[in-house]
């Protein structure tokens, strides 16, 4: 499986999901069952390693002013829910965590920024295709702390002048 090939899988199961990250984790379980469990376990890869990429204080920044504070199980579901959203939003997170507010359509804290069941989908599929757990995918672990600057999340001063798009939109 290439990364368009990824990215297809999850935009498929998005937008047939109409954007309910449950609703979409188990239609992404459902697309995985078709595949061999070799092909799931390469979209594990791409996945996992996105999720490590966005193991970043920027982006946790980003999702406190988005989810009104974010511990750390929080991040780790709201990077799975970033993933789900697809290429451009996840890319553009990266680039600049502060575009999130006009990469975003409508957000509901309720049931948005929460991906958790996306971050257990290949391992779901595979587990049914094999009737085993998914071995070891192979690729470097995350770092033991978040990459770049850490963020005073405390501080709503600061988080408003590093992210004025997100706080005008989300906080105020």
């Amino acid at each position: 499986m290439d990364e368009t090939e990824f990215w297809e899988l999850i935009d498929a199961s998005r937008e047939a999901a109409e954007g309910d990250p449950e609703e979409q984790a188990d239609l992404l379980v459902e697309r995985l069952l078709r595949m061999d469990p070799e092909l799931v376990l390469d979209f594990a890869r791409h996945f996992e390693a996105r999720y490590n990429r966005a193991y970043r204080w920027d982006l946790w920044g980003a999702a406190w002013v988005l989810l009104d504070g974010a511990s750390d199980d929080a991040f780790d579901f709201f990077r799975c829910w970033l993933i789900g959203q697809g290429r451009e939003v996840f890319e553009g997170a990266l680039h600049d965590p502060d575009a999130l507010a006009g990469l975003l359509g409508d957000f509901d804290e309720e049931v948005d920024g929460d991906g958790e069941e996306l971050g257990y989908a290949a391992d779901e599929a595979y587990e049914q295709l094999t009737g085993t757990v998914a071995p070891d995918l192979g690729i470097a672990p995350a770092p033991a702390e978040p990459e770049g600057r850490p963020v005073d999340f405390e501080n709503e001063r600061a988080l408003a002048e590093r992210y004025p798009q997100l706080w005008d939109r989300f906080r105020e």
